[in-house]
């Protein structure tokens, strides 16, 4: 990737190793999740901000995908134990799409909020990292939906659970709460999810 280039570079791809331990890379992109694949209806489809905000937001697929956008060069390490280099993302930067509300001071916690009742939790912070978007192309195509189209979260330095599939809203929050994941057979998935300290599970 050329550093000329516009296109936002995640800092982990400038690491002299690039993939953490406990991980092997994989020239394939498995599908992995639970349960069934969601339909898409674009004329139904809504994507909201809620929760510690002055006032909740709320727009359609069309009006999200016509939000100023960028591209990301990132890797992704699931917590699977596989890693895929150089991904190329497209879609709105997480910071864009929170600019449409008015944070409160309290709110340092994130939910995503996904189709079929789906939800994982991430620090503020780590949400509004500057390689963080919400995507629908991966390296010049649209995503199957089976990898998160319409609209996939991507948090490129956590964990790929964390990118959240078929997202449809974010929540703010003042304490930190478990998601799906974190939460699930009572024993789940790290609350943050760095690949480079292994944080696997709670």
């Amino acid at each position: 990737m050329n550093e000329s280039d516009s296109t936002i570079i995640s800092p982990d791809t400038k690491r002299d190793e690039r993939i953490p331990p406990g991980q092997v890379q994989t020239k394939k992109w498995p599908v992995l999740h639970y349960g069934s694949t969601p339909s898409f209806d674009r004329t139904c489809w809504t994507f909201h901000i809620f929760g510690l905000v002055e006032t909740p937001w709320h727009c359609s697929y069309d009006e999200f995908t016509a939000l100023p956008k960028i591209k990301v060069f990132a890797d992704m390490h699931c917590v699977t134990r596989w890693s895929t280099l150089d991904n190329l993302w497209e879609g709105v930067s997480t910071h864009e799409v929170l600019s449409k509300v008015k944070v409160a001071a309290t709110a340092k916690y994130v939910m995503v909020h996904c189709e079929h009742g789906f939800t994982t939790n991430l620090p503020l912070a780590d949400f509004l990292d500057d390689d963080c978007l919400f995507a629908w192309k991966q390296n010049g195509v649209n995503l199957d939906a089976d990898h998160g189209y319409p609209l996939r979260l991507v948090i490129p330095r956590l964990y790929a659970w964390k990118s959240a599939k078929w997202v449809r809203g974010i929540e703010l929050m003042a304490d930190d709460k478990a998601g799906f994941w974190e939460e699930w057979d009572h024993g789940g998935y790290h609350m943050r999810g760095d690949p480079w300290h292994d944080e696997r599970f709670r």
